[in-house]
């Protein structure tokens, strides 16, 4: 029998997508943040972690861990994009993966520069995302 530890510890280590697949459906937010920060982890399981829920402070998170991950690909981040808008939309403040995805070149200043006028979007927030929209190649 494995425990949560057990998981966690595995999410962490394996470099086999099949394995990661298998963690990011287990029923702990602490073992998806594990896969989101795998660098092994493949797209197609990070898009899957996506649509995962808990708290905020944990969604905030996976979706930061998502945005920056090497191998999220258009799909991915347009899936952090549209959660990330969501959660603004509800007063949350998914604020570092916004500030993630404007860094992103696979998605365009179009696509992302709408977050800031979303209704959880602060001030700073909205000067961090101008700042790092306005530095990309």
């Amino acid at each position: 029998m494995h425990s949560p530890a057990d998981y966690l510890e595995l999410a962490r280590a394996a470099s086999d997508g099949s394995v990661l697949r298998q963690l990011a459906r287990r029923p702990h937010p602490f073992v998806w943040r594990a896969v989101a920060a795998n660098p092994h982890t493949p797209a197609i399981v990070l898009l899957e972690l996506c649509a995962a829920r808990s708290t905020a402070w944990s969604d905030n998170e996976l979706l930061h861990l998502l945005a920056r991950h090497p191998q999220a690909d258009r799909a991915v981040l347009l899936a952090v994009l549209n959660a990330a808008a969501e959660k603004l939309t509800e007063g949350e403040r998914p604020y570092a993966a916004v500030l993630a995805l404007a860094e992103r070149i696979e998605l365009t200043t179009t696509e992302v520069s709408p977050l800031g006028a979303l209704p959880g979007a602060s001030a700073r927030l909205r000067r961090g995302l101008a700042h790092r929209l306005t530095a990309r190649p």
